[in-house]
């Protein structure tokens, strides 16, 4: 048993020190070729996370393209099919079905979530008391582990769990029975929109709060001047200045709906049950070995995501504006009719109202 950790140790001194070794020839070569102290170092320390990387990611995503064009199942060597995986995929219904429930959780958990941050992120931005602890306290479950996140609320949701011991009332003024939140396949997918919102509410609360610290204070005195109500004020003014930040959560946030796995994979459901893609490809891949099978499924969702992320990027023109519209620099790129050159002649009309004199207005009418 001690022999183990003996050798484990013997390699891990000896990777270190190879590592240490490559490091010092890496920095000497770009001092010799010319190149200065701080970016000698820069690369020579971002070397160990390379060399991590093309060890534990590159070479996997790569390999796994090979394999999703063979049968491969680790205990023998790969048997080259061609396109028999993606053929089999055409009449898999499983594979349809948890991509059609993990399709259903973004659609649900991701414009949610924002609306959520952002309600939060707008309450926070007040000057209120004791706003420092209000913001520490959201953004306490974006540091908790997933695994502690599935555990904790497979016990709220548990049937006999504190969400049904609380509702009970409701359950029974309304003649209904406690839901079985990861039991049922009728509420399995709203338990798991549940449990997301209460993990991505901390993290995108700070980032659209940072996004609200840099609207420009005169442009809701302004709108507030020109009779703007507090509905016209967040409609005209912070949602368009809050666009470039509302689109990096929409993207990231879609993202990580779609690659959901640790909270599905801990959290139990019935077996018959259809849940997350990403559980369906680990269970091809590690429960029945299908390497293959899991590989060519993996590839189809990679280009999914893709197809996905391009189409939310290639719509941001329509609803994106940046501060560079406010100062007018590129009004030949976009025109006049694109909806970047109409916001900027809105943006222009408030400032010219503050250039004219017009007063401005105190803390509580802002938005």
């Amino acid at each position: 048993m001690w022999s183990w950790y003996v050798d484990a140790l013997r390699d891990y001194v000896a990777t270190v020190i190879l590592l240490g070794i490559l490091m010092l020839l890496v920095y000497a070569g770009l001092r010799a070729l010319g190149r200065s102290r701080e970016t000698a170092l820069g690369f020579t320390f971002v070397l160990p996370w390379l060399v991590g990387f093309m060890a534990f990611q590159l070479f996997p995503f790569v390999a796994s393209l090979y394999l999703a064009f063979t049968d491969y199942d680790v205990l023998t060597p790969p048997r080259w099919v061609g396109l028999a995986n993606f053929a089999r995929l055409l009449d898999d219904p499983k594979f349809a079905a948890s991509l059609k429930f993990t399709a259903l959780y973004a659609l649900f958990s991701v414009p949610l979530g924002i609306a959520g941050s952002l309600a939060c992120a707008l309450l926070l931005n007040r000057n209120i008391k004791g706003v420092g602890f209000w913001r520490t306290l959201y953004y306490v479950p974006a540091v908790i582990p997933a695994v502690a996140t599935a555990v904790l609320w497979r016990w709220l949701l548990s049937t006999d769990g504190l969400v049904n011991a609380v509702l009970g009332p409701v359950y029974a003024l309304l003649g209904m029975e406690k839901p079985r939140w990861f039991l049922d396949p009728g509420t399995i997918l709203p338990g798991f929109v549940i449990m997301s919102l209460w993990g991505v509410f901390g993290a995108n609360t700070v980032i659209l709060l940072a996004g609200l610290k840099n609207i420009p204070r005169e442009l809701y005195d302004a709108a507030a001047v020109d009779g703007a109500t507090g509905w016209g004020r967040f409609r005209h003014v912070t949602l368009p200045m809050l666009s470039p930040t509302l689109f990096y959560v929409l993207v990231t946030g879609l993202i990580g709906a779609l690659q959901m796995f640790t909270q599905a994979f801990f959290i139990e459901t019935p077996r018959s049950t259809v849940t997350f893609l990403q559980v369906y490809i680990y269970q091809e891949a590690f429960g029945l070995r299908h390497m293959g099978y899991a590989s060519a499924m993996a590839w189809v969702f990679l280009l999914v995501i893709l197809g996905l992320t391009l189409l939310v990027f290639r719509s941001s023109p329509l609803w994106v504006y940046y501060e560079s519209e406010v100062r007018g620099e590129d009004r030949a790129a976009r025109g006049a009719k694109a909806p970047g050159r109409r916001l900027h002649l809105f943006r222009a009309g408030l400032r010219r109202r503050l250039r004219a004199g017009a007063p401005a207005v105190d803390d509580q009418h802002v938005a």
